[in-house]
């Protein structure tokens, strides 16, 4: 009896992935880092969008912050010093199919890897991008980085920093083609899995800033704020980050923000009374460069030995 072809050719389910499918090798950040809060998150958004850990890809650089693939199980690139953004751009642009995230601190993206960032922002290829910065050079124990606030001592500055710290969000609201630019706190879960979500949700480079405590050099830095909840400014709109109101209740202080607004993000990220979070910038429609870069792809072994031999007969004398 000859089977019926509805009984052959149906499409086998995907799995239903659970949490501990995300669950790489046990993290060995120190107890309080706030590097775990973005790591849950990630896993859980994971766990939410039933991201197939076989298409799900974590890039990072040196530091504390770039032993994320290590703890994730999916594929992951743990790279140079400052060289996640070349790596993730390569592989977004041969491998369209694959998630990628990037995580990367505030030495590695804004110190080595500062020309990478900003090109990868103004490429806008579609990368899910958490920079966790502690303010310091944790890893190599106590180093004043770009984002370390002026008198602040470290190893490298025992009479403090002399220059004032550089302001992630205002870069990155200053590249062009720039299209997602938001911030968070390690310390408000809630907050910083719906940014998250809100960030690999939009298409394009998504660029979340989370301030993270080391509990080791900086744990004091943001004291001021984890006492006293009006030091944070939560930006809120219809389009910018969905909370729950009991998440949105947390946050005295207030504004409405309309992320479309550049010149308003800008002048908001600028500010320094106070630690502005959600979502400054998002420009739906900015160019991808990927879109050129994917050229070709389904070209066959033939097709693309073809076009070898004609591009090498264009220098033939």
């Amino acid at each position: 009896m000859q089977a019926l072809k509805s009984e052959w050719d149906l499409e086998p389910h995907a799995p239903l992935h659970v949490l501990e499918d995300y669950f790489g090798a046990l993290p060995r950040w120190c107890p309080g880092c706030g590097d775990h809060a973005a790591l849950n998150a990630v896993r859980r958004l994971a766990l939410d969008k039933q991201l197939a850990p076989e298409r799900t890809v974590v890039v990072s650089g040196i530091g504390c912050s770039s032993r994320f693939p290590h703890y994730m199980k999916t594929y992951g690139f743990h790279g140079l010093h400052g060289r996640a953004f070349p790596v993730a751009c390569g592989v977004r642009s041969r491998r369209p199919d694959l998630h990628v995230f990037v995580v990367t601190g505030d030495g590695d993206c804004c110190a080595i890897g500062a020309g990478h960032w900003i090109h990868a922002l103004r490429y806008n290829m579609d990368l899910t991008v958490l920079l966790l910065d502690n303010n310091i050079y944790g890893l190599t124990k106590n180093q004043t980085s770009p984002t370390t606030r002026m008198g602040e001592p470290s190893n490298t500055h025992p009479h403090g920093a002399v220059l004032a710290p550089l302001n992630p969000l205002t870069v990155a609201l200053g590249v062009t083609n720039t299209a997602f630019v938001a911030q968070t706190v390690d310390w408000n879960p809630p907050h910083v899995y719906a940014t998250i979500r809100a960030a690999y949700e939009h298409r394009g480079t998504s660029f979340v800033r989370i301030l993270q405590r080391c509990p080791h050099f900086s744990a004091h830095v943001f004291d001021d704020a984890i006492e006293d909840p009006s030091r944070i400014l939560l930006m809120e709109h219809e389009r910018g980050i969905p909370l729950d109101p009991a998440v949105r209740e947390r946050f005295p202080n207030r504004q409405t923000h309309d992320p479309h607004n550049l010149d308003a993000a800008r002048a908001i990220a600028a500010r320094d009374d106070v630690y502005p979070i959600g979502l400054f910038y998002r420009k739906e429609d900015a160019p991808c460069y990927e879109a050129f870069t994917q050229q070709g792809l389904a070209m066959t072994q033939a097709e693309k030995l073809a076009a070898i031999e004609a591009a090498i007969e264009r220098f033939a004398i």
